[in-house]
Order: C-alpha cells, then structure tokens, then sequence
C-alpha cells in the first residue's frame, strides 16, 4: 500500500472510532455521517438533527490531506486527533493544528505548515 492510501485509511478509520461512539450517544435525535472524499482528501465527521426546535448541524472533525500532511481543520473532540493520529504512528511533523492561526502554530509541537 502507498503512503497516501495508508495516511487514508488511518484518517478514515479515526473518524470511524468517533462515529462508532456517537452511534451510541444518548440523543438519537442526532445523526452522525462520515463523509470521505479520496478524490480531494477531505474526511469529515458531521452532527446532524433536532433538539427540540433548533436544528443541529456542525462539524465534529475535518482533517485534510495537503502537502503530505494532515491538516486538522476542525476537532471537537475531547482528546484531539492529534493524540489519535500519533497513536496510529504518524509523526509530530506531519501534523499541522489548522484551527490554530499560523502564528500561533510554532507554539505547538506540532507543524506549522
């Protein structure tokens, strides 16, 4: 397997571990949706229903690919995916906080880009 088709499916099976746990969240008036795009290396995990009256639809993780990195977009996510990406094997250098300004990024362990 190319590193690309690996970095891939580690994002996706991340994402998936999220999701899994969201299936079994107390309100199943939200819907949790995975949404992989292979072709632009976008994978998403959304939030998505009713509480009551308002509708719900947010965006719990976006990691990219770019650059031969991942780029965390968004992580709402009580340990980060970060932590999880590393766990997966994936190094410190490879990682960019993208929700973070650029400036405060080599603050970080992390890449700045």
């Amino acid at each position: 397997m190319d590193t690309l088709e690996h970095h891939r499916q580690i994002i996706r099976s991340v994402i998936d571990e999220y999701h899994q746990l969201n299936l079994n969240a107390p309100d199943p008036a939200i819907e949790s949706v995975c949404v992989f795009d292979d072709i632009r290396d976008n994978y998403l995990l959304l939030l998505m229903g009713w509480q009551g009256s308002e509708r719900i639809k947010s965006v719990m993780i976006h990691v990219r690919l770019h650059n031969n990195k991942f780029w965390i977009e968004e992580d709402w996510t009580e340990d980060g995916v970060a932590t999880d990406l590393l766990q997966a094997g994936i190094e410190h250098n490879k990682i960019v906080l993208a929700f973070h300004p650029p400036q405060l990024r080599q603050h970080t362990e992390f890449a700045v880009t």
